[in-house]
């Protein structure tokens, strides 16, 4: 496992009260994948709080990816949703917490926000 996604989980228990709402309710167990070995993380979400462990257990939901591609999401330079799409990593059980999970991640790098720049752009207007 790489330093960004060590890094990663340890800060989701302090970012958790902006992150998740009402709907997160939970546990997703997340597999990493590295050639013959798996990580695993349990990750408990409720509203507003987040516990991690190395664990495996009982859980509402697991998602399945490769160390590698979840180091990419982690930067913010692959998504979620899109990797689960493409068939990159495979996701089964209740997807509120996948969905509720995602928002952990940054945007991708140069992304700006539609909101801000309709902003910028009619104030040059007005």
């Amino acid at each position: 496992m790489t330093e960004a996604t060590e890094r990663f989980f340890e800060s989701l228990p302090t970012r958790a009260p902006e992150v998740l709402g009402g709907l997160a309710l939970g546990t997703l167990q997340i597999d990493l994948a590295t050639d013959h070995w798996t990580e695993h993380w349990l990750v408990r979400m409720r509203p507003g709080i987040v516990q991690i462990s190395r664990n495996r257990g009982p859980a509402d939901a697991i998602w399945f990816s490769s160390a590698a591609l979840f180091d990419r999401l982690v930067t913010g330079e692959a998504q979620g949703v899109a990797a689960v799409l493409r068939n990159e990593s495979t996701f089964s059980g209740n997807v509120v917490l996948f969905l509720s999970f995602r928002r952990f991640f940054p945007d991708p790098p140069g992304t700006r926000d539609p909101r801000e720049v309709a902003r910028r752009s009619a104030g040059r207007l007005g």
